[in-house]
């Protein structure tokens, strides 16, 4: 497992230096399939005690991860799917609203545009790498709610 760790420094000032160096360092070595959902960020974002935002919520953050998105487009396939990483993600680049009973709420376009982004950014880093993804495609997208038929694939 992988942790980065993150700090108002850091994300006030855009720095993508921790996690630029770590992706650096798999693709250099070539060992990038090895470290698939193994990321994990630890945001450490000061709020005041009566801030009830969450992350995804609080601009600054949001923004780092827009930039890091779009450094990383390719970036959910080493993030920690089941440490709810995938999710946290998507939150800070989809709008949403947070429920307590039925927990994130995405906008439904904008996370099908996200979705199909997601898709087309995937499949070709990893045809790039040489990785077969098309499970792997299918698996990310049922998290959010869609089906992708295999004919889809055909079409990339």
């Amino acid at each position: 497992m992988m942790t980065i760790a993150l700090n108002a420094n850091l994300i006030n000032a855009l720095d993508l230096a921790p996690i630029q160096t770590v992706v650096d360092s798999l693709l250099k070595q070539g060992s990038i399939i090895t470290h698939e959902q193994q990321l994990q960020f630890a945001i450490d974002y000061p709020q005041a005690p009566d801030d009830p935002r969450e992350l995804p919520e609080i601009p600054e953050v949001r923004l780092w991860f827009i930039r890091l998105d779009a450094r990383y487009p390719w970036l959910p396939f080493l993030l920690d799917w089941k440490a709810g990483e995938l999710t946290r993600y998507t939150a800070m680049l989809v709008p949403h609203q947070f429920h307590p009973k039925d927990g994130i709420q995405y906008n439904p376009e904008a996370l099908e545009i996200f979705v199909m982004h997601k898709l087309f950014a995937l499949s070709t880093w990893m045809q790039q790498h040489g990785i077969d993804g098309n499970a792997r495609l299918k698996a990310m997208t049922q998290m959010f709610g869609y089906e992708i038929d295999n004919d889809f694939f055909e079409l990339l």
